[in-house]
């Protein structure tokens, strides 16, 4: 028999644990509570954590006996998960801003059928967010970076989200496919997504995307706010500023980072990671 780590069957196994176990890194995980996290035996479940930390990329504590990701696993992750160094790109644009208006930035990219939270600059106004810290994730058309990144893409891939997400977006009760459909026009005229009352009470938030010089949006820098921060008087400068940082951060992307042009394609057959936002957190439309 083939082992798990190896076989074809065992590598959506594999990264079902590695997903559990970042669900748990902070105070690590149990076989017994990762086997019924990911749906597996608690045999197999130890078959992958085993082979996980024979690669590096788990540790076992020998005391409490608990699992975790391990230092090697966030280095190479870290590595990877800058595309086309656009963090890198992006990192000054997100302190200058935060500066600035004195609220919390962030810098989402797409992924999917979702946008990640790349980097994020909190200013004198903490908030938390949808897609919560660097690495968080939100369906495209939820929060108003998520939203300008949707708007902007090529048209057969647009109405492609759009089809697949709808169920998605309805979940959060303000959404229906013909108010969607109005707010992605509207961020096509505009050149920006806001909204001073958020999915929850209180928060407010406004998002431009970040384009390549072909007009395709490849991210989206976004400002998550209190209402009361995002007044009719002050959300001009609030555009203004995100717009300018964004418009600098465009020609300086490279024309031929594969990891941030990838051509128009179906989507069929993929599956959104779905993120639920907790109980009782206020979460602003970023």
């Amino acid at each position: 028999m083939e082992p798990a780590s190896t076989s074809t069957g065992g590598v959506p196994r594999m990264f079902a644990v590695i997903r559990a176990l970042a669900e748990v890194q902070a105070e690590g995980g149990r076989v017994t509570q990762l086997a019924r996290a990911v749906g597996l035996t608690q045999g197999t479940t130890h078959r992958l954590l085993q082979s996980l930390v024979a690669e590096g990329m788990a540790e076992q504590d020998e005391r409490s006996k608990l699992y975790r990701l391990s230092t090697e696993f966030f280095a190479l992750a870290a590595k990877a998960g800058n595309p086309g160094d656009l963090r890198s790109l992006c990192r000054p644009a997100l302190l200058r801003l935060s500066a600035s208006l004195g609220d919390s930035i962030f810098l989402l990219v797409r992924s999917g059928f979702d946008a990640i939270c790349l980097d994020r600059s909190e200013g004198p106004f903490p908030i938390r967010s949808f897609t919560g810290d660097i690495g968080g994730r939100v369906a495209l058309g939820v929060g108003q970076g998520a939203l300008s990144i949707l708007a902007f893409l090529p048209e057969a891939e647009r109405e492609e989200v759009i089809r697949f997400n709808l169920s998605r977006v309805r979940e959060y009760g303000v959404y229906d496919e013909v108010y969607l459909r109005t707010e992605i026009e509207r961020v096509r005229q505009t050149g920006y997504a806001a909204r001073n009352t958020g999915l929850l009470e209180g928060m407010a938030g406004v998002g431009v995307p970040v384009l390549d010089r072909e007009g395709r949006a490849v991210a989206a820098l976004s400002v998550g706010t209190i209402s009361a921060r995002l007044n009719e008087d002050r959300l001009p400068t609030v555009v203004e500023l995100l717009k300018r940082e964004a418009a600098a951060i465009g020609p300086r992307i490279h024309p031929f980072d594969a990891t941030l042009r990838r051509p128009a394609q179906s989507l069929a057959g993929q599956q959104p990671e779905q993120r639920l936002v907790p109980g009782g957190v206020p979460a602003s439309p970023n």
